[in-house]
């Protein structure tokens, strides 16, 4: 079986670090519904259960959305797990942008062997029930000046926006080449609104022009929570398309996904969607391309 590099997982446990969006109460507002269902203590064991059938031989830890006072304490958890489980492989950390104190905050989390990159979620929408913020953190001059400084550290940026936000960003990006940026969720298209794919298409036609910005096809169901292997086969393509198979790479987004399906189901889609690609491109796609641009290492 082809070899998996997990592009995107989480991990967590609920006594040892607070997370107020796995916390009750729970409501079906907001962004993606309720959360209960994932609200329990998910760690290695259950995450290579749900990945059994996979051939995972590594995975990329991203920041699961702890208090920000606790991002370095869970890097450092993740890590020791990682010493004694063997994964994560590598490890995107939260840290905020916007903080005045982003140089030292960057520079702690590098130190931390496995880190490999930064996510600060910046998905911004005129809805309430689509935003994740008040602000569009993207058009701040301070947390665009902390973005600035990831090269220094030799960090990449998971980017995690929305399509409306996306051809402001890219004058940002085009001016940093030195900071691999990786687009996470497929982009996110919001379906819902009036221009919701054309929206998708500009965005990510415009970031796909930059040769150090990759994707990640993961997050089905944070575009349409009823998704099956035919309605999302054409986004994966299309973005397949647009980047080229040596920037895309496939991603569980475990436990998160499970809100919309079982991960068996999520990856039988996706090897059934590029079933017919040439065998090497598949081997990039699941493994190969995630292992270089985290810069993990692994022998495959």
């Amino acid at each position: 079986m082809i070899p998996f590099v997990d592009a995107h997982i989480h991990l967590w446990d609920l006594a040892h670090i607070r997370y107020d969006w796995l916390s009750p109460p729970f409501s079906d507002e907001g962004p993606n519904g309720s959360v209960e269902g994932i609200a329990r203590n998910y760690g290695v064991a259950d995450y290579r259960a749900d990945l059994a059938r996979w051939n995972v031989v590594g995975a990329v830890h991203v920041d699961a959305g702890a208090a920000a006072d606790s991002a370095l304490r869970e890097t450092q958890w993740l890590d020791g797990l990682a010493a004694t489980q063997g994964l994560p492989t590598g490890i995107v950390a939260f840290a905020a942008l916007n903080d005045p104190d982003v140089d030292a905050l960057l520079a702690a989390q590098a130190a931390q062997p496995r880190v490999k990159g930064i996510r600060h979620i910046v998905n911004w929408h005129p809805s309430p029930e689509r935003t994740y913020g008040p602000v569009d953190l993207t058009r701040d001059p301070a947390w665009q000046a902390g973005y600035g400084l990831l090269a220094k550290h030799n960090l990449s940026f998971d980017l995690q926006c929305y399509p409306g936000q996306m051809p402001g960003l890219v004058p940002l990006i085009e001016r940093h080449p030195d900071i691999p940026v990786i687009i996470n969720h497929m982009g996110m298209p919001v379906l819902t609104d009036p221009q919701g794919i054309g929206d998708w298409r500009r965005g990510m036609a415009a970031l796909a022009a930059l040769p150090h910005v990759a994707v990640k096809l993961s997050g089905m169901g944070f575009i349409r929570r009823d998704w099956s292997q035919e309605n999302i086969a054409s986004f994966i393509c299309e973005t397949i398309d647009l980047f080229g198979v040596e920037r895309c790479m496939f991603a569980s987004d475990t436990p998160t996904d499970k809100l919309f399906g079982s991960i068996d189901r999520y990856m039988e889609s996706y090897h059934a969607i590029v079933a017919d690609l040439p065998q090497a491109d598949r081997h990039a796609l699941f493994g190969g391309n995630a292992n270089r641009l985290y810069r993990l290492g692994l022998k495959l």
